[in-house]
């Protein structure tokens, strides 16, 4: 009965061992991977103003048109006296109102900026605005009120961009 008792606390100790350095092992390897992870990493980049490259503005074109003046907008009542670029808001596109000839030119969003650097700066009495308005879908869909929004959306962004402020058509 004395070697079933030693055999079995010789066992009970032996597995113990065993499992001690089974987990020694596995703690050691579980440092040394974190170690090399912690090492491998960049530590956060902390910059100072001083080290940080200064943002110049990027030249749109319209520089030389003159801030917004409000006092100049025609009445609510008469938007047909607007005399700043006219811009519609449309399913497919956006429209660009001549007002020479009250035509209206279907322009992709990428195209704005373009259109409005190439006006003159006659073309703009009210100082850096432009008029926006939407226009009615001809088939009020889920599909076109979203082409709608989107393209609304592009829009004040770009003109966003450009520092051209715009004043909602009634």
């Amino acid at each position: 009965m004395r070697d079933v008792v030693r055999n079995s606390v010789r066992n009970i100790v032996r597995d113990s061992v065993r499992n001690s350095e089974r987990n020694s092992v596995s703690k050691l390897v579980t440092f040394m991977l974190l170690g090399a992870l912690v090492a491998c990493s960049k530590p956060p980049q902390t910059s100072s103003p001083e080290t940080q490259p200064t943002k110049t503005p990027q030249s749109t074109g319209l520089e030389s048109i003159p801030p917004p003046d409000a006092s100049k907008y025609p009445r609510l009542s008469d938007m047909s006296g607007w005399k700043n670029p006219y811009l519609i808001v449309r399913e497919d596109g956006i429209g660009f109102l001549d007002l020479s000839n009250r035509e209206v030119h279907i322009l992709k969003v990428e195209e704005i900026p373009a259109e409005l650097v190439s006006l003159p700066s006659s073309a703009w009495p009210y100082g850096r605005v432009v008029l926006v308005a939407q226009a009615v879908p001809k088939n009020p869909t889920a599909e076109t009120k979203a082409d709608l929004r989107k393209n609304r959306a592009l829009l004040l962004g770009t003109l966003k961009e450009l520092d051209v402020q715009f004043y909602e058509a009634p």
